[in-house]
This record gives C-alpha cells, sequence and structure tokens, in this order.
C-alpha cells in the first residue's frame, strides 16, 4: 500500500468528520483510529473515510437531541428566584481490554447524562497497557470519576444544587469490587 501523494485531502477530510463528532458520537471511535494515520495516510485510509461520509448521508437524520423533560429542566435564574429543580447525572463506564491491535492498549469509553440528555462521553485509548480486564475497567473507572468531578464542580459555577450520589455503572464486578474497597491497591 503506497501513501497519498498529497496528505492535505486525507488530514481535511478527518478535519471535517472531527467536527461531526460533536454531534454524531457514533462515528467517534473511528474518527479517533483515522486521526492515528494523518502523519503517512495511505489509500485505504482515504477510502474508509469517504465510506464515513456515505454512512452520514445515509443516516441524516441522526444524530444527538437534548430534550428537556421533568428531570433536566432548569429554571431561569433571577435575583428573587435561585432555585433550580434538581438534576440527576447518570454515569456508563467500560473498557475494551486490550483493543487496540497496534498498540495492546485498552480503549475507555464512557458516557455521561444530565437527566435523559447527553452531555459527555469520550472514547481513548489508555496510556499504559492493561495486564487484565479488571485493571483496564478500574482505569476507565478512575478516568470517568475525574470527568464527573468537573462535571460536579462546574455545576456548582452555575449555583445548580446535585444533592445525590453520582453513580456509576460498570460491567465488571472485580473492578467495581476494589473501587469500593477503601484499601490501598497498586
Amino acid at each position: 500500500m503506497e501513501l497519498l501523494f498529497d496528505p492535505t485531502t486525507y488530514r481535511s477530510l478527518i478535519g471535517k468528520l472531527i467536527y461531526k463528532t460533536i454531534t454524531r458520537p457514533d462515528i467517534s471511535y473511528t474518527v479517533n483510529r483515522f486521526i492515528q494515520f494523518c502523519s503517512a495516510p495511505r489509500h485505504p485510509h482515504l477510502h474508509a473515510a469517504q465510506c464515513i461520509l456515505q454512512y452520514l448521508k445515509g443516516f441524516s437524520g441522526q444524530g444527538l437531541f437534548f430534550h428537556c423533560t421533568h428531570s433536566t429542566q432548569l429554571k431561569a435564574y433571577t435575583e428573587s428566584n435561585l432555585s433550580v429543580n434538581e438534576v440527576q447525572l447518570k454515569v456508563f463506564s467500560d473498557a475494551d481490554w486490550g483493543a487496540c491491535p497496534d498498540t495492546r492498549r485498552s480503549v475507555t469509553g464512557y458516557c455521561i447524562f444530565l437527566g435523559d440528555s447527553l452531555i459527555s462521553w469520550k472514547s481513548k485509548k489508555q496510556n499504559t497497557i492493561s495486564r487484565s480486564s479488571v485493571e483496564a475497567e478500574y482505569c476507565a473507572m478512575a478516568n470517568t470519576t475525574c470527568k464527573i468531578l468537573w462535571l460536579l464542580a462546574l455545576l456548582k459555577d452555575f449555583r445548580i444544587s446535585h444533592p445525590h450520589l453520582v453513580l456509576m455503572n460498570c460491567d465488571n464486578k472485580a473492578a467495581i469490587h476494589i473501587s469500593e474497597n477503601p484499601v490501598f491497591h497498586e
């Protein structure tokens, strides 16, 4: 497979796809994989990126929809009324152990909902190579917890109370047990 003669077309296309991931999180992981080849793209990479364009064209009505329900309605602040309706963060975290075939690093993924609206999501390779699925899941939970703390601080800055505990959903029982145990873990 030979390199593209002019990689600027590929890079421009990937830049546009990155922008599109703001409202189309379903292509986030795929676009992330394309980014890894921006320094030396090949013809199959360009062809695959063009297939993503065909996918987006075929499903043009898809995307994020932020609807307003009783759990996410926030009253406007006024000087006489500083109260807001309660909000609830719902968090889902997962990791795919050794998913990257090139580096054998695990991929962390999470999504955070404010009420029923998706407000934050991420899919990223972990910085280290995990030796077990439990370690990969635990690292994913730790990274997700950092984002939760940042979001809680942001809500506090906006004077939006969040009196409930934030529950994180994870599918690995061993990782959940480790996270609930206050004993130091390496």
